[in-house]
């Protein structure tokens, strides 16, 4: 009788295709949607209006909202099979940059594939994510402490990072080595060899300094001292200080920002929306893009650590770190805590190349939380 009931109450989701999207997480993506109509109203008074970026972004989110519930439904041990050809291609992707690139801004960063722009590097810490969690995915604490089973990955993370480098993107770089080094501690590799690359890393600073590019020396001495060249290099960090400053705690008002729209604020619609969201709404405002974002973050560890596999485990863990570190580099820019680096704001700042790969990412995060709740073999 109570069996019945029960069925009655909680009756079995249909199969197929609509089994494995009711077993989706819907209370994260629930979670990306209300931080997509941040970016939407963000870039809407970035713009002064729907027009120039609220509208394209409403666009391509509903596009990449599609692209996520359709990574959502893939096959990880599957994926677990591919994960080296799709590094591959996304080295390709990043010497393909180097030779035919998009140049713009002092940059040779994109492609141009069917009029539309495709950064290489955002697909590749996707790529590199699930191709160290096929390495480590069945690596014991004592063999991932091995030097010889550490070199390939370490390879594989630095190759990727020095093709971004040389774009130039050295934000985008730094963070897919923080990524590659995220993957290296969750497979159990002591801290102490942390410890020793840090060092190593720290007394190789001043050669990596010298093979800078004028503009990327010029933003680190920006941020030691911005009042420097007020007008020059220093300008974006000042400007966007001031604009942080002007909002105060609750704001100057929606569409009343000073900064914004007398247009002394620059790259407000992608580096810089978050100093758009300070200035209209205040610390509050900040403040609760903030929370909102903080709990997708609580919503993708629980989703990784949930893993059905040691592969799910480490890819959502991956890409989780990888959002993290997004929003940290950004958020951090702003506020003049670390050098100016172009890193946007994941479904917040304009741009197609950022959005589709975030919500890629977040695809399959969702398909290693639906993962755990089907029966399935182990991962091959």
């Amino acid at each position: 009788m109570s069996e019945l009931l029960e069925r009655r109450l909680y009756p079995p989701p249909p199969p197929g295709l609509f089994r494995k999207l009711a077993r989706l997480n819907w209370v994260f993506v629930a979670q990306v949607v209300l931080l997509a109509a941040v970016g939407y109203v963000a870039l809407y008074a970035a713009g002064g209006g729907p027009g120039p970026y609220a509208n394209r972004h409403a666009l391509r989110f509903l596009l990449g909202l599609a692209v996520m519930l359709a990574a959502a439904l893939l096959d990880l041990r599957l994926l677990c099979r591919l994960v080296w050809p799709l590094y591959g291609v996304g080295v390709a992707l990043l010497l393909a940059v180097a030779r035919f690139g998009h140049v713009g801004k002092g940059a040779q960063r994109w492609l141009e594939i069917g009029g539309f722009q495709l950064q290489p590097s955002e697909l590749m810490k996707i790529f590199l994510v699930l191709a160290l969690a096929a390495w480590f995915r069945r690596a014991t604490e004592a063999r991932a402490n091995q030097p010889l089973f550490l070199i390939p990955p370490a390879l594989a993370t630095l190759l990727p990072a020095y093709l971004i480098f040389k774009e130039p993107n050295l934000g985008n770089a730094v963070i897919t080595t923080l990524l590659g080094a995220s993957l290296f501690f969750a497979a159990g590799v002591r801290w102490w060899k942390f410890v020793l690359l840090g060092l190593l890393l720290a007394a190789a600073t001043p050669l990596v300094y010298h093979h800078l590019h004028d503009y990327q020396r010029a933003r680190i001495t920006t941020f030691l001292h911005p009042e420097s060249d007020p007008l020059g290099a220093g300008y974006n960090i000042i400007q966007s200080k001031i604009a942080l400053g002007s909002g105060g705690m609750w704001g100057q008002g929606f569409l009343k920002g000073s900064q914004g729209r007398l247009a002394y604020l620059p790259e407000k619609q992608t580096d810089f929306i978050f100093t758009v969201i300070g200035e209209e709404f205040g610390f509050a405002g900040g403040l609760a893009v903030l929370v909102l974002i903080g709990s997708l973050l609580v919503s993708g560890l629980l989703m990784a650590l949930g893993a059905a596999t040691p592969f799910g485990r480490l890819v959502g863990l991956g890409l989780t770190t990888n959002f993290f570190f997004y929003v940290a580099a950004n958020v951090a820019m702003v506020m003049g805590a670390i050098p100016v680096g172009g890193v946007p704001l994941p479904l917040v700042s304009h741009g197609g190349s950022a959005m589709f790969t975030t919500l890629f990412a977040f695809g399959l995060l969702l398909a290693v939380h639906r993962d755990r709740t089907e029966d399935s073999p182990e991962e091959d």
